[in-house]
């Protein structure tokens, strides 16, 4: 938490920065950023890394990761982790030092006065820079897979070809499909009939197109809904998400199966808490064509 849907629904929720410039960024802890060169050489961050003085051009994402581009080409690239977050304060609003909620690692002050704040409790999000688009794209964003959102059966047939890891492993892999947490991976796999545990190297072409569909539908569907919000979730307005009531099967262990009535079963695959239905996710007994 917070996966694709979750960030998706924050990039859309910044999109008053668009076309707004950034006049004086704030870094209260210096070892959530990273900054490089278009080599992709790290050196130390300075307010210019920051996207002091830019103007925000455009907002992106790939699978978990958020980009803020500007007009010169410096590039920000944010990573939410466990407990990140951004909160978007408005310019009509009185900023105090009381506003500042506690964890604020980056602030971001525009040109309409309102702030921009980067909240991160556990510290396991961050922030790099980069002085072009580019060099993210080169440097960091070509280690992701294909992006969850608009996953194709051929993407995920090349990805589990060969391999014998659990589907819900590779699903999980970022360098295979970008985006998947265990929220979505446990409702994909659900929708699309799929245990789990079966080796992803013996799904067959239907299921692997029933995969990949699920996957789609279950994001898209989620980012409708706002997000999942499970604790503390709210999007940069501070909405929060109410996807959490469309979970067929996440969080739902013991609990009957919303299509059989079977009691959903809660085992680990990956070292991740995994609840499916033994009954609509039998275990696989067919090798791909």
């Amino acid at each position: 938490m917070p996966e694709l849907p979750e960030v998706e629904r924050t990039r859309l929720s910044l999109s008053p920065l668009l076309g707004r410039t950034i006049t004086a960024a704030t870094l209260r802890r210096a070892d959530i950023c990273d900054s490089f060169s278009n080599a992709g050489t790290p050196h130390r961050t300075a307010s210019r890394d920051l996207l002091t003085g830019a103007t925000i051009s455009s907002l992106t994402r790939r699978g978990k990761q958020l980009a803020i581009h500007t007009a010169d080409g410096r590039t920000l690239c944010i990573q939410l982790g466990m407990s990140g977050r951004l909160l978007l304060l408005p310019s009509h609003a009185p900023h105090r030092p009381s506003d500042i909620p506690p964890h604020t690692h980056a602030i971001w002050l525009f040109d309409d006065n309102s702030l921009l704040l980067f909240i991160d409790p556990r510290r396991f999000g961050g922030l790099s820079t980069y002085p072009t688009e580019h060099a993210l794209l080169e440097h960091r964003w070509s280690a992701l897979g294909p992006d969850a959102l608009s996953i194709r059966a051929s993407d995920l047939a090349h990805a589990s070809e060969n391999s014998h890891r659990p589907i819900k492993s590779l699903l999980l892999d970022q360098s295979a499909l970008a985006g998947v947490g265990n929220i979505y991976a446990d409702e994909s796999l659900f929708r699309a009939r799929i245990n789990p545990s079966t080796h992803a190297s013996a799904l067959t072409k239907p299921q692997l197109t029933s995969l990949a569909g699920a996957i789609r539908f279950i994001l898209a569907r989620a980012i409708k809904a706002g997000g999942s919000t499970l604790r503390d979730y709210a999007d940069s307005a501070g909405t929060r998400g109410t996807a959490q009531f469309l979970h067929a099967v996440y969080a739902r262990a013991n609990q009957p199966c919303l299509r059989c009535s079977d009691s959903l079963l809660t085992i680990r695959v990956a070292q991740r808490a995994t609840v499916f239905c033994r009954r609509c996710q039998p275990t696989a007994q067919v090798k791909r064509a």
